[in-house]
């Protein structure tokens, strides 16, 4: 079984112009959508669909209108009851893909949602092949709380991933020392925030042919205890870095249409592969064609196994092997 959690969930709406978006004008849209979400949502939404075990853990009051749109989407779930509404997020489509997102802060968490949050964390574990903690954190829950549930499953068999950002993600790691995830998902911008630099160099260096800086900060992650570093970067592709090497995955060619989900489904890609079984370049493979097939589909809509080009992602081997340097400061 895998468990996702969502400790920050959403009803995502998703409105597509049919030109560019211009700040300050009267805007028509071609259309709208509006899905259950939250980045744990999104990957359990995505395995679902893959026919994968899976289960989501989000905290949502019982009548909640994203409970009712989690029972229609027919995934797994089970809630911690909250008395606040979820909040409501806004992505705007631009015809060529561009993604403008406004989100709302998210219901708050009190001492006794909190704890019940991160009980049903540690009990649905027990059974899991893997649990994947994802999105930001709502009002309640310290910068630090995805570190400290890191370390309540380190001595559980299951593997940990965690996608986070800003905050959390600093907190997360920060904590490596006491217990580090086996798999981290940073798109370019918060790989160059957790090992300094400029997620503007990073990405232009892979366009550029050159994966190097970005397998030497992932190496400098995985020298820090995590077992894997899946950075994904947009329409460059992604590199995964572990301990015993480094790989670089180059997209088929797309028409992106909306961003929302791509990086979620990425993630899901990885761990459907990884519970298949899959070596890591296979499971770069099958994460970058779940992105790429996303980044194609309209508003909310995520890819089924049907819709990926698994056969259009280039994988190539950066480094026979990665040996990280230990980080000392």
């Amino acid at each position: 079984m895998i468990v996702t959690v969502t400790p920050n969930p959403s009803i995502d709406r998703t409105v597509t112009l049919p030109g560019p978006l211009t700040r300050g004008a009267v805007q028509r849209i071609s259309s709208v959508t509006s899905e259950p979400g939250g980045k744990g949502v999104n990957v359990a939404r995505v395995l679902t669909q893959a026919g994968m075990d899976v289960i989501a853990l989000l905290p949502a009051a019982p009548g909640d209108p994203l409970v009712t749109a989690l029972h229609s989407s027919g995934v797994p779930f089970r809630t911690v009851a909250v008395t606040e509404p979820v909040r409501t997020n806004l992505a705007i489509t631009e015809s060529d893909g561009t993604t403008t997102k406004i989100n709302e802060p998210g219901a708050a968490l009190d001492a006794a949602a909190r704890e019940a949050l991160t009980r049903s964390i540690v009990d649905a574990a027990a059974h899991a092949s893997w649990v994947v903690m994802s999105g930001s954190l709502p009002p309640g829950l310290p910068d630090g709380w995805y570190a400290d549930v890191v370390a309540l499953l380190a001595s559980l068999p299951c593997r940990v991933a965690v996608d986070t950002s800003e905050g959390p993600l600093a907190a997360l790691a920060a904590g490596f020392d006491r217990a580090a995830p086996d798999l981290i998902k940073p798109n370019a911008e918060e790989l160059a925030g957790l090992v300094g630099g400029s997620a503007e160099q990073l990405e232009a260096a892979v366009a550029q042919g050159d994966p190097a800086p970005v397998v030497a900060a992932g190496a400098r992650l995985v020298g820090r205890g995590v077992g894997a570093v899946l950075a994904t970067l947009g329409a460059a592709g992604a590199v995964l870095v572990d301990a015993t090497g480094a790989w670089l995955a180059t997209p088929p060619p797309i028409v992106a249409r909306s961003t929302v989900g791509a990086g979620d489904s990425s993630l899901a890609g990885y761990v459907r592969a990884a519970v298949d079984g899959a070596a890591p370049p296979d499971r770069l493979r099958t994460a970058v064609a779940y992105g790429s097939a996303a980044a194609a589909l309209p508003g909310t809509a995520l890819p089924t196994p049907a819709q990926l080009d698994l056969d259009g992602v280039t994988v190539t081997p950066i480094h026979p092997s990665v040996t990280p340097a230990p980080v000392t400061s």
